[in-house]
C-alpha cells in the first residue's frame, strides 16, 4: 500500500522489452536520499513507479531491476518508457508512517489523458480525461491517483475532470513535464470501487 506521495524521481536506465515474455526495467535514482538507499531496498521489495506497483528483482550498487508484466505494459503507461524517462517513485508504507495523502494500491485502473492546463494563481489547473469505463469513479472533492501523486478532484464533467497541482508537486515529481495530450496513469478512489461494486445490482 501507498499514499501517493512522491518522495524521489528515478530514471530509467535500460528497458528489455519482448511481447513474447514479461519486460526488464532498471531503474536509476538518488540513493544519498534515506528511503532509497539500496542498503534498505530489499530483494522483492514493492515500490510504485509512476503509479504503477513494481517488485524489485536484482539490485546492483547504483540501480534496481523489476519485472512488468506485457499485461501491465499494455495496460498502463509503462510501455511507453524508454531510457531516460523520469518516474515518480514512493516506497510501500511501513506500520506507523504518516498518511499524508490517500490509501493508493498501486494497481492502476487506465489511463487518462491531460486535454488542458492553464496557471491558477500560483498553481496549475489541470483537465484530465479519464477512460468512460472509470469516470463514474471520479468525484469533485474525491481522490485519485495520478502517476503516483495523490490528486484532490476539483470538478468532473462528463469524462473530464479537473485538479490543481502546487508549485511544490510540480518541481518534485513529473508533472513538471506535463504537456496537453501526454497520457497518465490513473487509479480511482479504492472506497469508491467498492461502493460501486457493493451498489451493483445481480
Amino acid at each position: 500500500m501507498f499514499t501517493g506521495i512522491i518522495t524521489a524521481l528515478g530514471e530509467v536506465l535500460r528497458v528489455e522489452k519482448n511481447p513474447a515474455r514479461d519486460y526488464l526495467l532498471e531503474i536509476g535514482c538518488p540513493y544519498d536520499l534515506g528511503p532509497y538507499d539500496l542498503g534498505t531496498v530489499a530483494i522483492g521489495a514493492s515500490i510504485a513507479h509512476s503509479g504503477i506497483c513494481l517488485t524489485v528483482i536484482a539490485k546492483t550498487e547504483v540501480s534496481y531491476t523489476l519485472q512488468a508484466s506485457a499485461e501491465t505494459c499494455a495496460t498502463t503507461t509503462l510501455g511507453d518508457w524508454e531510457r531516460g524517462t523520469k518516474v515518480n517513485l514512493e516506497r510501500a508504507l511501513k506500520v506507523g508512517d504518516e498518511l499524508g495523502g490517500h490509501i493508493v494500491s498501486g494497481h492502476v485502473d487506465g489511463v487518462a489523458r491531460v486535454v488542458e492546463m492553464r496557471p491558477e494563481n500560483d498553481s496549475v489547473r489541470m483537465i484530465f480525461e479519464a477512460p468512460s469505463g472509470l469516470a463514474r469513479f471520479i468525484a469533485p472533492k474525491g481522490s485519485v491517483a495520478l502517476d503516483g501523486v495523490s490528486l484532490t478532484v476539483n470538478e468532473v464533467e462528463g469524462c473530464r475532470f479537473g485538479v490543481n497541482v502546487i508549485a511544490h508537486t510540480q518541481a518534485v515529481t513529473t508533472f513538471k513535464t506535463l504537456r496537453q495530450g501526454h497520457r497518465v496513469n490513473l487509479e480511482i478512489d479504492m472506497l469508491a470501487r467498492y461502493v460501486a461494486r457493493l451498489t451493483e445490482k445481480d
